[in-house]
């Protein structure tokens, strides 16, 4: 059963942030627990900051994090390897559903509510992408 090690210092950095992308930002951070609850195998995804950003990392996987700027108020993101398949396979599978940065993003915004399941494969793939990097499409 895989579990995740929680870091006090990344809920202080969403809870400082304005409402809307906190409660956002909280939400995702959900998300991604109830999809390490359901991964199979054990092991541990580890909460922590890279770059003052909530990321999330696990041996079996490749390290994403979590964020909204002030620069783009009305904006949040999850942020991928852009060196991995992650982002391009998310494209190729979701098309227009999501809006992407280039080959390291999936960007969300503030008004608009999530497609929950389809946010969970991604991070699913995410969590999971040393095991399924060489499956057509991640095995998504």
């Amino acid at each position: 059963m895989f579990t995740v090690i929680e870091n006090p210092q990344v809920l202080s950095i969403i809870e400082a942030y304005p409402t809307k992308p906190k409660n956002k930002l909280l939400k995702l951070r959900k998300l991604i627990f109830q999809v390490v609850k359901k991964l199979e195998g054990s092991g541990t995804v580890e909460e922590t900051l890279k770059w003052g950003e909530p990321s999330y990392v696990t041996k079996k996987g490749s390290t994403f994090r979590m964020d909204w700027k002030e620069k783009n108020p009305e904006h949040y993101a999850l942020y991928f390897n852009c060196n991995s398949l992650l982002v391009p396979t998310f494209k190729s599978i979701f098309g227009n559903l999501f809006t992407y940065e280039g080959k390291r993003a999936i960007v969300f915004n503030l008004k608009d509510n999530i497609p929950k399941e389809e946010v969970k494969a991604c991070i699913h793939a995410a969590l999971t992408y040393h095991k399924v990097k060489g499956l057509p499409m991640l095995g998504l």
